[in-house]
């Protein structure tokens, strides 16, 4: 071509940012518009107005693992250090008052094995079932019947292992409850920790705030490459005219759209409403983050899992001291509560005194912990059950959606925000170059 791809990146969230630095490297010309009044979408932080140690708040808590590895290249080519970016540690699932089960370095494989057997909280008979069933999805190629939940999938296992495991695991790695989350989804996951090669499975915290993750360092990288960047602007209309497309009138090569699927279907409703029923139809799980703040206080972990019940919100806690660069973050907590709809339902003002309380049976404090803020995304992610008929990529000819809700065999994470939008991308680029 004479001259460069017009591409039009519609979201900058994290696969709107994916797909413009993506197009951006393969030399088109990107604009990104994004209708916040900065690039983040789901997973960036917020000014509060507050003094330390919240005077900036993420709008939830992210975990990554070392299999993530699209994210992790996409945070190296923006020149995020990742070393200082993340506390790096191999999976360990620390309870308040016990170690849950810890993997130990080396490869996955052997690495699962060796840490299921050492771990003495649970029975001889309890162990060797679990790693009997991890065989089992091993041999199996880690499929199962469409239809199966997670709790289907593991009816056979202890209840000691699918409280102490399998329950933390699926929740955190798919927004929704074992008892209806999608067990194919689940195994794909198991799948690339134990899959990928050593540190797949691999904790990854972040030690730095979601922006200064991603958001940030992409913004300067996008304006220092020429990227056209329209923050703050709602996107009105697509149409198509003589073999472009028009955004709002603006002439464009391509276009993808990395928005949310809400907003997707808006803007597809007359361009093809089947795909924009399609996408309107997804079901959402909320995620809650309740902060606390106790000055001089110290969880036994920089993360803790927590057992979840009626009156137990949260199913994870993060020592925000412990995992921060900067020594104000100390004595600020984020309980987090995933699949959070029955805790939106009864109010956020009565989940932060709940979080609290179950806060107070379950640490020592050293001073009294008060609730700072609690912060509900009521679209967190799709509600990833069994079945689920999540939207192809492409819409149309020059026109793709990317997102973490697109077809795919990832749940609702970062990394299948990320490798949708490079997918995206690459698809524009290869349809017209």
């Amino acid at each position: 071509m004479s001259q460069p791809l017009r591409i039009a990146v519609i979201g900058g969230g994290w696969a709107g940012i994916a797909a413009a630095v993506t197009s951006c490297q393969q030399g088109a010309q990107v604009t990104l518009i994004e209708m916040a009044g900065q690039l983040g979408g789901r997973a960036r932080s917020l000014a509060t107005g507050e003094a330390a140690p919240f005077a900036q708040l993420d709008n939830g808590q992210h975990i990554l693992i070392g299999a993530y590895s699209q994210s992790l290249a996409l945070m190296q080519s923006l020149g995020v250090d990742l070393a200082q970016a993340f506390l790096r540690t191999p999976l360990r699932l620390r309870y308040p008052r016990h170690e849950g089960l810890q993997l130990p370095a080396g490869a996955p494989l052997i690495s699962f094995a060796r840490g299921v057997l050492a771990y003495s909280n649970w029975p001889l008979l309890a162990r060797l079932r679990l790693l009997a069933a991890a065989g089992g999805w091993l041999l199996r190629g880690f499929h199962c019947p469409p239809a199966w939940t997670v709790q289907t999938l593991c009816a056979g296992l202890p209840p000691c292992v699918k409280q102490d495991l399998i329950e933390p695991l699926c929740v955190a790695a798919l927004n929704t409850p074992a008892s209806h989350a999608s067990a194919q989804t689940f195994l794909r996951v198991l799948h690339d920790a134990l899959f990928s090669g050593p540190g797949s499975a691999d904790l990854l915290l972040p030690r730095l705030s979601l922006s200064e993750l991603l958001a940030t360092p992409a913004q300067r990288w996008l304006q220092a490459h020429g990227v056209k960047l329209h923050l703050g602007q709602r996107v009105q209309q697509l149409s198509r005219s003589d073999k472009v497309w028009l955004v709002d009138g603006q002439a464009f090569d391509q276009l993808i759209l990395a928005c949310s699927p809400v907003e997707a279907a808006r803007l597809c409703a007359e361009i093809q409403s089947s795909w924009a029923a399609q996408a309107a139809q997804l079901r959402y799980e909320p995620i809650i983050t309740v902060y606390l703040h106790s000055p001089g206080s110290r969880l036994p972990a920089p993360m803790v899992a927590l057992q979840e019940g009626p009156n137990a919100p949260a199913q994870f806690v993060f020592d925000l001291g412990q995992l921060s660069l900067q020594d104000e973050r100390s004595g600020a907590f984020a309980f987090v509560i995933s699949g959070a709809a029955a805790w939106v339902d009864k109010g956020l003002g009565a989940t932060g005194e709940q979080v609290l309380a179950q806060a107070l049976r379950e640490f020592d404090w050293h001073s009294p912990p008060q609730v700072q803020r609690v912060l509900a995304e009521k679209r967190a992610t799709f509600a990833c059950t069994p079945g689920q008929q999540r939207p192809p990529r492409e819409i149309a000819a020059g026109l793709q959606a990317a997102g973490d809700y697109v077809q795919g065999p990832y749940p609702a994470t970062l990394e299948g925000a990320v490798r949708a939008g490079m997918a995206a991308a690459r698809h524009a680029l290869k349809k017209v170059g």
